[in-house]
């Protein structure tokens, strides 16, 4: 296999800690504990967002906007909304009449900890607590505050996450050609990535050519990452139920392990050439890129 490897140096490592950390303590404040313990959704919300997640698509956002020149405090903000809003999103899909998942994260699903009807109420409250979150952003104009609305909300709806969802669900059990698994796993991870980047891209200011390139990246990366979870279906260390998708017909089940890994190799370079002709070669967002699919693909 062709490496993957781009290094991270230690100040990259810090500075990925520093906003992991950062993002953290915000969803903390957006999502504080009830001393009483009895708001069952409000501790659902908590559960399925505060637990150490690798925080991708926050980290993707804030490094983006900072890349382009973005100060301003308002993108922490953002990668919050868009933790949410992922976070709601991993609920439903692991709702018995869903993926019927029993792990999330190393502990038990939402529905499983709470109940099925906490879990759809505490997704439905994500979902509000993010776009609330993005309509009220103070350093932000009230019309950019519409665009990165209209943004998550795209992703979220009818031709992003929920149709992902659905056509996998109908879909993914039958046979599918390889276009088609692309087009839902563009729908399932993709769009999100693509509404992450378009964010950085509005709150930064960059021009069209870079929204463009920034588009592809997302598209790119979005399919690698899918090809990944999928090659990583029953690894140990997932956090996930083993094995999800036997029976499923996916690129790796369609073209093989090896074939699979070679095209996301593929898209990871693609990825590469888009971010570089924003940000130079070897920046911090190819960095962390390749920090996540390394670390993974050694562990199996």
């Amino acid at each position: 296999m062709d490496t993957l490897s781009v290094t991270a140096d230690h100040s990259t490592l810090l500075e990925l800690r520093s906003i992991r950390e950062a993002v953290d303590h915000r969803l903390g404040e957006w999502l504080p504990e009830d001393p009483t313990g009895r708001d069952q959704i409000g501790n659902a919300m908590r559960d399925s967002v505060l637990p150490a997640g690798k925080r991708v698509r926050p980290l993707l956002l804030i490094l983006a906007a900072r890349g382009l020149g973005s100060s301003s405090p308002s993108v922490i903000d953002l990668g919050c909304a868009v933790e949410m809003v992922h976070a709601s999103s991993l609920i439903i899909d692991d709702m018995p009449c869903m993926d019927n998942a029993e792990q999330r994260r190393g502990k038990p699903t939402i529905h499983r900890g709470y109940g099925e009807d906490v879990a759809v109420l505490a997704a439905i409250a994500l979902l509000s607590k993010a776009f609330g979150l993005i309509s009220s952003l103070p350093d932000v104009s009230p019309a950019l505050r519409a665009q990165l609305v209209g943004e998550l909300s795209d992703a979220v709806g009818m031709q992003g996450l929920v149709r992902g969802q659905y056509k996998d669900l109908r879909e993914g059990t039958g046979e599918r050609s390889a276009q088609e698994i692309a087009t839902t796993n563009e729908l399932k991870t993709g769009v999100l990535f693509g509404a992450t980047l378009s964010m950085a891209a509005l709150v930064a200011g960059a021009t069209e050519t870079q929204r463009r390139a920034l588009a592809v990246f997302a598209q790119e990366l979005g399919q690698a990452f899918q090809l990944l979870d999928d090659l990583r279906d029953g690894a140990a260390d997932t956090g996930k139920d083993p094995l999800k998708d036997k029976g499923k017909s996916t690129l790796v089940a369609l073209l093989g392990p090896d074939a699979a890994r070679k095209q996301l190799v593929r898209h990871i370079a693609q990825a590469d050439a888009n971010l570089a002709t924003v940000y130079g070669p070897n920046q911090t967002v190819s960095r962390f890129m390749h920090q996540l699919f390394d670390q993974a693909l050694e562990n199996g």
